[in-house]
């Protein structure tokens, strides 16, 4: 929270309470509880106790039934929890009535996933990003952390009755907010300019996207050689990474390792990472892990895919990849088969897999760009080393008059392949992945 406000002793205990409704279906609601859990023990937080509550619609007031939520604060107190934690989203309004009616810190899911959000910032721009995310969510809010909103205060000589120290915060959060949003269109410009530089030497571009912890960073590391943080526990990786991954016939490909995804994830978050997520956009693929071990992975795929919808990103090629195999089962592998037929299957802690995941990639590239024939001038050997780090050359055989080069070629390089070109580009094939 900003730091202008009042100091608030760090909660340690935490009452969960999740919620089904009769639009989830059945089950689903015990679902988002257990993933709650493991959000708030990322927090440092020992849970006293998760209660489920069915509830057919909810209250303007409490979000709950008034019995159920006075039963509820009642059995919080009684657990010596100093904090309650809704899996579902709470109107500013309900967060200081159930706060009153308890007597401690109530929190919702969205405020969660802030926390652990600015746990997990390192860079400039995911600090930034997450501070933006704070301050939208806490301008509402401000109403919470004060107990001396009738304090006024004037405005010089010409007298007046001034404004309220609430109407001072509000300010000084919009001005916040604003100066967030410059430092960020700051960040994205200079990103711009990063990108532009790399498109100077068009390599081909890849993202990584998934729900969080599938194994995304596990899975760059194995394919680069790299050393991305990578670890057991959703969110350990914000901010995107780029490795260059180095494909057979010397082809490369950037590969961007992104942040992950998760059920309700805030749309604030999704609009204020839209800077980091921007090299999804801009891939000429993605490769979509999947963690094969998880019980909900069907769920799982289908926010990645709402959320790569959302950022514009729905209709880009896919490589599907489920992750962790050297870990699943035979049922949950023939599960996953049938769901996703075209699917691979690979273990970034073994390497199972990996071998056929590249050739996916080097036929990704070489469906997307046109074959041609090519004779280089001895003289430009320069060139031929070239082409084999910009495309994926199919032959090369060394001649009197030069060197002849057949392969696929980004059409960015037309204007530099045109002099030697012998036989013009066949007609693109699609690739479906």
């Amino acid at each position: 929270m900003a730091d202008f406000l009042p100091a608030q002793p760090k909660a340690q205990r935490a009452f969960l309470i999740g919620v089904q409704t009769p639009e989830m279906p059945d089950g689903e609601g015990d679902e988002l509880l257990a993933e709650l859990t493991e959000l708030v023990e990322n927090l440092s937080l020992s849970i006293v106790r998760s209660v489920s509550v069915r509830l057919r619609a909810p209250s303007p007031a409490l979000f709950l039934g008034k019995g159920k939520s006075e039963e509820l604060a009642q059995m919080a107190k009684e657990d010596g929890a100093d904090v309650i934690v809704f899996d579902s989203a709470l109107s500013p309004a309900q967060q200081r009535n159930w706060e009153e009616l308890a007597g401690m810190a109530v929190i919702d899911r969205q405020e969660v996933i802030l926390e652990v959000f600015a746990d997990r910032a390192h860079t400039r721009e995911a600090v930034l990003q997450v501070a933006l995310a704070r301050m939208e969510y806490s301008l509402p809010r401000l109403t919470r952390a004060w107990t001396h909103l009738s304090r006024q205060r004037g405005k010089g000589a010409m007298g007046g009755e001034g404004e309220t120290q609430l109407e001072q915060d509000r300010r000084v959060v919009r001005n916040r907010i604003a100066h967030l949003k410059e430092e960020i269109a700051q960040v994205v410009r200079q990103r711009g300019v990063q990108r532009t530089r790399r498109v100077r030497v068009p390599l081909p571009t890849a993202s990584i996207v998934g729900y969080t912890n599938a194994g995304k960073s596990s899975l760059l590391n194995r394919l680069t050689g790299s050393t991305v943080l990578a670890e057991d526990k959703l969110f350990a990786t914000l901010d995107p990474t780029t490795r260059q991954l180095v494909l057979p016939g010397n082809q490369k490909l950037l590969l961007t390792d992104t942040v992950g995804f998760i059920r309700r994830l805030p749309h604030g978050l999704v609009e204020a990472f839209k800077a980091t997520l921007e090299e999804v956009l801009v891939a000429d693929f993605l490769i979509h892990v999947v963690d094969l071990t998880s019980p909900h992975f069907e769920k799982h795929r289908a926010t990645t895919l709402a959320v790569m919808a959302e950022l514009g990103a729905g209709d880009k090629p896919v490589v599907n990849v489920f992750n962790k195999v050297d870990l699943a089962d035979a049922v949950e592998v023939r599960t996953a088969r049938q769901a996703v037929p075209d699917a691979l299957f690979v273990s970034a802690r073994t390497g199972k897999g990996i071998d056929a995941l590249v050739e996916r990639c080097r036929e990704m590239i070489a469906g997307s760009f046109g074959t041609v024939e090519l004779l280089i001038p001895h003289s430009r050997y320069d060139l031929v080393a070239k082409l084999h780090a910009l495309g994926h050359v199919q032959e090369q055989e060394h001649r009197e008059e030069g060197v002849r080069v057949t392969g696929r070629f980004p059409a960015s390089q037309a204007g530099l392949l045109e002099p030697f070109v012998v036989r013009a580009p066949r007609a693109r094939r699609k690739v479906r992945a």
